[in-house]
C-alpha cells in the first residue's frame, strides 16, 4: 500500500461484536477469530514493521479487547512497535480525558474521534480541541460498508464542517468505496478511508501486491 501512494493505513482488530461495521467487517473478523486472531497476535505480528514501513499507523477496533489486554499495556505496546494511532469508536469522549487520555500522551498514540451528521457542533469542537492526528467524519448513519453512491452522503454536513474551520485535518469514512465516492470525499475533506471495499477487493486471480496496486489505482483513476 505505501509503495502505491496510500497515506496511511488502518489496520483492524477483530471483534465478536463490532457494531460500527457492516457485514464485509463482521464476516472478516468472524473469520480472524475463528482463526486464533486477538490482539497479542496482532502485536507479534507487527512488531518488526517499522522496518518496512515508513507511513502512520492506526488501529481501528473497540474498547472491549484493548481493555482486556489492559490500556496502559495496550498503549506501551503501541509506542514501542510505533503505531501512530487508534480508532475506537465505542469510547466516549468524555470516558477518554477522564480515564485515558494522559496514558495516550505518554505514549505517543492519538486516540482518533469521530463525528457523524447528528453531532453537534459544541461537540466536534470539543472533539476537535482534544484531537490530535485527525478527525474522522463518519458519512452517513450508517455502518461500515461498499454500495453507497455519491448522492447518498449529506453535502450539507460536509459542507457545514468544512466551514467550521477546525484546527485538525479531516478524513471521510463509512461507504467510500470508488473513484466517485473517494473523489467527492476528498472535495471536503484531507482524503478518504476505504475498508470495506477494500476487504472485498482481494481475489484468487492476482497476488497480494498486484491486487493492491489495481484496487488503489481504480480508487484514483475515474471508471
Amino acid at each position: 500500500m505505501e509503495k502505491n501512494g496510500v497515506d496511511l493505513i488502518e489496520i483492524g482488530m477483530p471483534f465478536s461484536d463490532p457494531t460500527a461495521d457492516g457485514p464485509t467487517i463482521q464476516r472478516t473478523s468472524e473469520i480472524a477469530l475463528k482463526n486464533g486472531m486477538s490482539i497479542k497476535v496482532l502485536f507479534d505480528q507487527l512488531k518488526t514493521i517499522r522496518e518496512s514501513v515508513s507511513i502512520p499507523l492506526v488501529l481501528m477496533g473497540y474498547l472491549n479487547p484493548v481493555y482486556q489486554y489492559g490500556v496502559e499495556k495496550f498503549c506501551q505496546k503501541c509506542n514501542e512497535i510505533g503505531i501512530d494511532g487508534t480508532i475506537l469508536p465505542d469510547l466516549p469522549l468524555d470516558e477518554f480525558e477522564a480515564e485515558y487520555k494522559t496514558i495516550f500522551e505518554q505514549n505517543n498514540l492519538h486516540n482518533i474521534l469521530l463525528i457523524t451528521p447528528q453531532t453537534s457542533e459544541a461537540r466536534i469542537r470539543q472533539i476537535d480541541a482534544v484531537s490530535k492526528g485527525f478527525i474522522y467524519m463518519v458519512s452517513s448513519s450508517s455502518t461500515t460498508g461498499a454500495g453507497k453512491k455519491v448522492e447518498d452522503f449529506h453535502a450539507d454536513y460536509f459542507e457545514r464542517i468544512q466551514h467550521m474551520n477546525l484546527k485538525n485535518p479531516r478524513l471521510i469514512g463509512f461507504g467510500i468505496s470508488d473513484n466517485a465516492t473517494f473523489t467527492n470525499a476528498c472535495k471536503y475533506a484531507s482524503g478518504a478511508i476505504i475498508g470495506s471495499a477494500f476487504v472485498s477487493s482481494f481475489s484468487e486471480e492476482l497476488e497480494i501486491a498486484d491486487s493492491v496496486a489495481q484496487f488503489v489505482k481504480n480508487m484514483l483513476i475515474p471508471n
